[in-house]
């Protein structure tokens, strides 16, 4: 069913400088995921697949690949007529002479203009760099339902990570009352997912009233929907239940891509009715030598596999020498371990290359081991 009256906003100007070297050049929803994905496949995907005929993806930080990557809109099927995925880039500011978002609810009011000339009823905002997988037209089924001004999509994290999150505390009807960034002691467990639908007749009030505070953030977790609430609009809490990654650091990254080992994962890539789009890469079928031993993987095509692979991801390209050994990492793309190297509880970055007989990572290491640059072989 299309949601031609909903209008979908995709912020995906972060950095991402947890993920350390593997942001350096690329903006963390560029970053490669799951084989042959990239992580902003992800939202783009659930938008095509909810029916959502427009989408813009604000970009910022190192946007060249991205915005490459995102414009051409046909991948996920939204290049019709009078429906695309449009790059929004920030704007330069004449008075501080700055072409940067200052905050998340900044990147929305500075394309007030592009949301205008398509006049929605309602606004999905989407965080650009989660793994997950949902219908959209559902949560805008429930904000319709509640007769909302605002709804926010929400998941249940452990009791214990909860100040991590956003934290949304509401009443015996799923009523939202109150918000609190990153609690030192969280009163619920709801954690927000970054996922907001707006009526979008209120969210401009609010927006062109936070555009001329001074003293504001410009941000929705810190400003609008503090506002909100202090005007007695009414927020709801969708509640999500599913898989949901935040892959802010290399550990959680590398969980994420580990998750995909399990045949009961929730995520489920292959299913057909709610298909991840993504590039469509031009390569040989994987190839598994005589001497290859794998135990459960996750192998993509044009990989070549002469040596032992367990319990690992290997993405699109990846090579394995002869005796050489995998275990519990993830190649990125066209990663190269040579002849008797081994990786251990490691992600090695893109086209990195792991020289003859050379070891890195440990089964003992507190935390993964990122190898971004190239590892020279034992001499």
């Amino acid at each position: 069913m299309k949601q031609n009256n909903m209008l979908a906003m995709i912020l995906a100007g972060g950095r991402g400088s947890r993920l350390h070297e593997l942001t350096n050049k690329v903006a963390k929803p560029a970053v490669s995921y799951g084989g042959k994905y990239r992580i902003v496949d992800f939202p783009l995907s659930n938008c095509a697949n909810s029916g959502i005929d427009v989408v813009g993806v604000l970009t910022q930080y190192e946007s060249v690949l991205l915005n490459s990557y995102v414009a051409a809109g046909g991948r996920w099927g939204l290049d019709a007529r009078n429906s695309g995925v449009f790059v929004l880039p920030p704007r330069e500011k004449a008075d501080a002479n700055l072409d940067v978002y200052r905050g998340t609810a900044d990147a929305i009011s500075q394309n007030i203009d592009f949301i205008d000339s398509y006049s929605p009823e309602y606004l999905l905002v989407l965080s650009g760099d989660h793994i997950y997988k949902m219908n959209y037209a559902k949560m805008l089924a429930y904000h319709n339902e509640c007769n909302a001004d605002a709804t926010i999509a929400v998941i249940e994290v452990p009791k214990r990570e909860a100040s991590r999150f956003g934290i949304m505390n509401t009443d015996e009807n799923g009523c939202i009352v109150e918000f609190e960034e990153k609690p030192e002691h969280p009163k619920s467990n709801l954690a927000s997912m970054g996922i907001y639908i707006f009526s979008w007749k209120t969210l401009r009030k609010m927006l062109i009233a936070d555009m001329k505070n001074a003293d504001s953030n410009h941000d929705f977790g810190k400003d609008i929907i503090p506002a909100l609430l202090a005007d007695n609009r009414k927020l709801v809490a969708y509640k999500f239940k599913g898989y949901w990654k935040d892959v802010g650091t290399i550990d959680s990254l590398w969980e994420a891509n580990m998750d995909l080992l399990d045949s009961n994962n929730d995520l489920d890539l292959s299913d057909p009715t709610w298909k991840i789009y993504t590039e469509d890469t031009t390569t040989l079928p994987q190839y598994l030598g005589p001497d290859a031993d794998i135990t459960r993987a996750y192998i993509t095509q044009g990989c070549v596999v002469d040596g032992k692979v367990k319990n690992s991801v290997l993405f699109t390209g990846a090579k394995v020498g002869k005796g050489a050994k995998i275990i519990d990492s993830v190649l990125m793309p066209g990663v190269e371990v040579e002849e008797g190297a081994v990786v251990t509880r490691a992600l090695v970055a893109n086209d990195v290359k792991i020289g003859k007989g050379a070891k890195v990572g440990s089964a003992d290491s507190e935390h993964i081991e990122l190898v971004a640059k190239r590892v020279k072989g034992v001499e």
